[in-house]
This record gives structure tokens, C-alpha cells and sequence, in this order.
């Protein structure tokens, strides 16, 4: 038999184009290394309710103003814009 660990929330969530998104397919909560497709992940789960921002802030140790530019950039630019290489492209002078 097998066990499933209580969480709180969602174990899946369909996103907008169709694909479904579990916990498995967020990042490592001892995750250092942000590239965009990690950034876009947790930004993604957030919007779909599969975690909360307040969850995503403690577990990956991330700032209010750090996860707001993450959403931003998604929103207004697409994921994209959360490359590094990007950042300076998008960001208001």
C-alpha cells in the first residue's frame, strides 16, 4: 500500500495551455541556482494556486520584491525575460 504525505493545496493543477503541473515538477527547495525555466515554475504554480506565494517565499528563501520582479517579468514580458541576459532589456530605467 502506498502512502501520499498530507499537504496542503492541490496535488495538480492544469495550466493554461493544457498541461498538467504537480509539486514534482517545482524546483528543489534547496535550489540556489535560479535559472529562468526554475523561475518560471514557481511563478507558473503560484498563479494556478498548485502553492502559495507566502509557501514559495519561505521555501525557497526568496524576497517579496524578488518573486514580484519573477511575476512581473512573466507577465508583462513572458518567461523569456527572466533570463539574466534578459533582465536588462526589460527593466524600467
Amino acid at each position: 500500500m502506498m502512502y501520499l504525505r498530507k499537504i496542503d493545496g492541490p496535488r495538480s493543477v492544469t495550466l493554461p495551455d493544457g498541461t498538467k503541473m504537480t509539486r514534482a515538477d517545482l524546483p528543489a527547495p534547496d535550489t540556489r541556482r535560479w535559472v529562468a525555466s526554475r523561475k518560471a515554475a514557481v511563478v507558473r504554480a503560484v498563479a494556478a494556486g498548485l502553492i502559495t506565494r507566502g509557501w514559495a517565499l519561505e521555501t525557497y528563501e526568496l524576497s517579496e520584491d524578488e518573486f514580484s520582479e519573477w511575476q512581473h517579468a512573466v507577465e508583462t514580458f513572458g518567461e523569456a525575460a527572466l533570463k539574466t541576459t534578459s533582465l536588462q532589456k526589460y527593466r524600467q530605467p
